[in-house]
């Protein structure tokens, strides 16, 4: 297995690489340029041949020979069975205490590992699914049944700490079936009830990454940056400047792209950036009782952010902006860099070229797009550019709804609109039929060099995965395209979507496409 390169959603890159045994997890720089993620770590990784009778629900005879039982075989690994897979973790090598903090949590160091082995593991190929047993031995194989991929995390190495699997299955980062209390006490019983944790594909892509990736913290006479995402400035700024520039924003310039961090895992603090949903309490909206909403994101945020193995890109989509400027990209997504500095594992302090704009700001971006006949034949935005600065100034004031902007590698693509299903107009048509945490979106690819099949795809795959991420309680996501868009109709089955019937709107007809949580698998890789 030759050496391979892990682009995490924060912004730093692991290097992977076979070692005696099993495979060695490193930051990319850390031979080159110092860094505060943990140097690495090494896991033992293996495919077991499951026993002759593993699923006989018959127990054997007393008097059957054991030693004529098919044993267990252990073999190498070279790339993911179904459900044949071990790994553990088998050391740990933490950076030098005068340089870095110990972490606050050890456990919580190790949960970030294993994330990140697992999100190196569910981005190798995907195995065939198809299960093979006694009772569809005789099936073909296109029409077998299908079994959810898999691997099993052993208590072995570092997970043999006594309560070290229960603190991770609590964190969500393992499964295990052995639910109940237990009766036996003993310490090797409490221990069996947690030899076969395992974790599977569709749960691992419901974790949201901020849980568990996080930075350590520099000593104070440490060379390492802190990354304090105000930093100083020689002069206060201008108002009348300001006033200028931050015409319909929320976000002044100064606090904007290369001088903030607003990517979703900056934290001056070094800790975990996730925060669970507040507690459902419920308001009206004209006749619609629905939770109270969390406020959106702020103009310029970028929500979410995941590099692209097939395209070699970086997904990411912000949130629109009024301002006059153009949004700058973020030097902080993930993916390789060839202007990675000495601070390029920490959070950029510095603007740098890759972090400076000089393009189109939203609202010219919407012009554009807008008057693009193919989109003006969908969305009748078409118009002059204070028609577009309305339309997104509206969009912006919205409730139960925000605007975002994707793009490949910081290149603006297009145009989406994420929302609340129950007080949009589209839950006015569904009734009792929808739950209170459904959302759904509608979309237009502005830039011809993006479209494409399997670019459609990964964005619509990303946007599901995002509104899954967004709220543990939203079960379905849906989208109400017109129904002489065939083409999305198809792109949409082809990521999981189903067509559940046709809402007659006053101004179109349109398919309700949706995807549900429990049959989700995973986002496009």
């Amino acid at each position: 297995m030759a050496p391979s390169v892990v682009h995490l959603p924060n912004g730093h890159d692991v290097t992977v690489t076979p070692v005696f045994g099993g495979l060695s997890f490193k930051a990319s720089e850390l031979n080159r340029h110092p860094t505060p993620f943990p140097p690495g770590w090494t896991i033992v990784i293996h495919s077991e041949d499951q026993e002759e009778d593993h699923n006989n629900a018959e127990s054997p005879s007393p008097d059957l020979d054991l030693g004529s039982r098919k044993k267990h075989h252990v073999h190498r690994f070279r790339e993911p069975t179904l459900q044949n897979d071990h790994l553990y973790i088998s050391s740990i090598s933490n950076p030098s205490s005068s340089e870095f903090k110990a972490p606050i949590s050890p456990t919580r160091q190790i949960a970030m590992m294993l994330w990140t082995t697992l999100w190196w593991y569910f981005h190798q190929r995907e195995p065939a699914l198809q299960v093979q047993n006694e009772k569809s031995a005789k099936t073909v194989a296109a029409g077998r049944p299908r079994g959810e991929w898999k691997v099993t995390i052993n208590r072995e190495g570092i997970f043999k700490g006594k309560h070290l699997l229960q603190k991770l299955e609590r964190m969500g980062l393992v499964i295990t079936d052995e639910t109940s209390v237990g009766a036996d006490t003993s310490h090797e019983a409490v221990a069996e009830t947690w030899a076969s944790t395992y974790i599977t594909r569709r749960h691992f892509w419901l974790l949201d990454a901020r849980i568990y990736l996080f930075t350590l913290s520099p000593m104070v006479n440490s060379p390492f940056p802190s990354g304090s995402p105000a930093p100083s400035r020689p002069a206060s700024p201008n108002r009348a400047v300001l006033k200028a520039d931050n015409t319909g924003s929320i976000t002044p310039p100064f606090q904007q792209g290369a001088w903030s961090t607003t990517s979703p895992f900056h934290s001056s603090s070094h800790l975990p950036t996730y925060f669970p949903p507040a507690p459902a309490t419920y308001v009206w909206t004209g006749n619609t009782r629905h939770p109270r909403r969390p406020k959106a994101p702020r103009q310029g945020e970028i929500i979410y952010t995941r590099y692209i193995p097939s395209l070699g890109e970086t997904l990411s989509f912000r949130v629109a902006s009024l301002s006059r400027r153009p949004v700058p990209h973020s030097p902080t997504l993930p993916g390789p860099s060839t202007l990675r500095s000495v601070t390029s594992m920490s959070e950029p302090l510095v603007p740098t070229l890759s972090s400076l704009s000089v393009g189109p700001s939203d609202v010219e971006l919407l012009h554009k797009w807008m008057n693009d006949p193919r989109v003006a034949y969908s969305w009748g935005e078409d118009g002059p550019i204070e028609h577009q600065h309305d339309f997104l100034e509206g969009g912006l004031k919205l409730k139960h709804s925000f605007p975002v902007i994707g793009c490949f590698d910081g290149k603006p693509f297009g145009y989406f609109e994420i929302y609340w299903v129950k007080e949009d107009r589209l839950g006015a048509h569904l009734g009792s039929s929808i739950c209170d945490w459904d959302r759904g979106f509608h979309c237009l690819v502005g830039e011809q060099e993006f479209r494409g099949s399997h670019r459609v795809k990964v964005w619509l795959s990303a946007l599901v995965h995002y509104c899954l991420l967004a709220d543990s309680r939203t079960n379905a996501v849906m989208l109400e395209p017109r129904v002489d868009n065939e083409k999305l109709r198809r792109y949409c089955e082809d990521v999981g979507f189903f067509k559940e019937r046709e809402i007659t709107f006053p101004h179109k007809q349109s398919n309700l496409m949706k995807t549900l949580r429990e049959t989700w698998e995973s986002p496009c890789l």
